[in-house]
């Protein structure tokens, strides 16, 4: 019985029942529906013999309680009436249903009975040429640099240590004039496919070849038979400018080979930044505070502010800067891809004197006589009050 008339065909009309018909309602209307079609009763009649068959194809499913819920899952899962353009018989409105299955497809794209004969497991096609081509693993890598390579980006040397052919045996696994043989398990496919119970099948690396689809009885002594050894590869990785610490970058086809004429997979480096002692970052831009005198603050000065690349930049503070203002220096900062450069942002502290002479205390003190400005605190009490 073919995958086509489980989709096609609605066997609980054939038999007249409802599809939540017994077993004993589905062998009653099954005896009156033979009785009445049976060929020693219509002899000739070929449409008696059709239906005779057709009810018979119904009741060996219907009556067995596993194809029964297989056939049900399968009706419930595609729908009822799954056809196509064209019919049975297929016409120029589209391909038939018997079209479908009987086709195979093209090696590397199977058809319908590629697909069906997986899903139901009644023998899906095999195709020649075993295992296709397998992408490599990525490798991981990590490298820490300093906060200033971060900023500009730098170039460093990495050694990479990733799977390739084994040298010795050129990647077969078997021992140097001998060949491995095709896994009779999986006739070389490297997988199994086994029922999960009902409609569905499962596909599984073969056990016996452990997913490779060829078995090795004399084993490499190099690689003991896996085909691969270890290798060590220097490698040049271009830190772009402006990552950050912890960024986990991808450099595209730089990590283990493929098999079987499958793409190398990918390499991942986890960039470390060691912190600065001055400048930290914010974004694309350089932070850096700067401390000044209260003079300076409170006159006005000119000063000079260290830069991560290139000489010191010398800034002008109006009279009366505050504590906190930040200042920006353009240009100096983080590269940027286009080519640009984020800016310097300059924290003022103003730094308050420890130590004070009298001679200071008293200036101080004639400071405050002379320039009154009142209780600054006086505004928070009012709206601490006020809420």
């Amino acid at each position: 019985m073919s995958t086509k008339d489980w989709l096609e065909k609605d066997y609980y009309k054939v038999l007249g029942v409802s599809k939540d018909a017994s077993a004993a309602e589905i062998k009653k209307a099954f005896r009156r529906l033979a009785r009445e079609n049976h060929p020693d009763q219509h002899a000739g009649d070929k449409a008696a013999e059709d239906r005779f068959k057709e009810v018979t194809e119904a009741y060996d499913v219907l009556s067995d309680a596993d194809k029964r819920k297989e056939y049900d899952e399968a009706r419930k899962l595609f729908g009822a009436g799954f056809r196509f353009p064209g019919g049975q018989g297929g016409t120029a409105g589209g391909p038939s249903m018997e079209d479908l299955f009987r086709r195979s497809g093209t090696a590397g794209d199977g058809g319908f009975s590629d697909l069906f004969g997986n899903l139901f497991g009644q023998g899906a096609s095999r195709r020649s040429g075993g295992r296709g081509p397998r992408r490599g693993h990525d490798i991981e890598g990590e490298t820490t640099i300093d906060f200033r390579e971060a900023v500009e980006g730098i170039t460093v040397s990495l050694l990479t240590n990733s799977e390739s052919a084994c040298a010795n045996c050129h990647g077969t696994g078997a021992r140097p004039g001998t060949t491995p043989r095709v896994c009779p398990t999986c006739q070389g496919s490297g997988m199994q496919t086994s029922n999960a119970g009902g409609v569905f099948a499962v596909s599984e690396p073969c056990r016996d070849c452990r997913g490779r689809g060829l078995i090795v009885d004399d084993p490499c002594p190099v690689c003991q038979g896996s085909g691969r050894a270890v290798s060590t590869t220097p490698l040049q990785v271009r830190i772009p400018g402006g990552v950050d610490d912890g960024k986990r970058l991808r450099i595209k086809g730089k990590g283990g080979p493929g098999d079987n004429g499958g793409s190398a997979g990918d390499l991942y480096v986890l960039v470390h930044v060691r912190p600065h002692p001055v400048f930290g970052r914010s974004g694309e831009n350089v932070t850096i505070t700067v401390p000044v005198t209260y003079p300076e603050a409170a006159l006005g000065a000119e000063i000079e502010v260290p830069t991560l690349s290139g000489g010191p930049v010398r800034l002008k503070l109006a009279a009366g800067t505050r504590n906190g203002q930040v200042l920006r220096v353009r240009g100096r900062g983080v590269a940027k891809k286009n080519g640009e450069r984020g800016d310097l942002l300059v924290t003022i502290d103003v730094t308050v004197p420890h130590h004070l002479t009298d001679e200071a205390r008293d200036a101080l003190r004639a400071y405050e006589a002379a320039a009154p400005e009142g209780d600054p605190r006086a505004r928070l009490f009012a709206e601490a009050v006020g809420t």
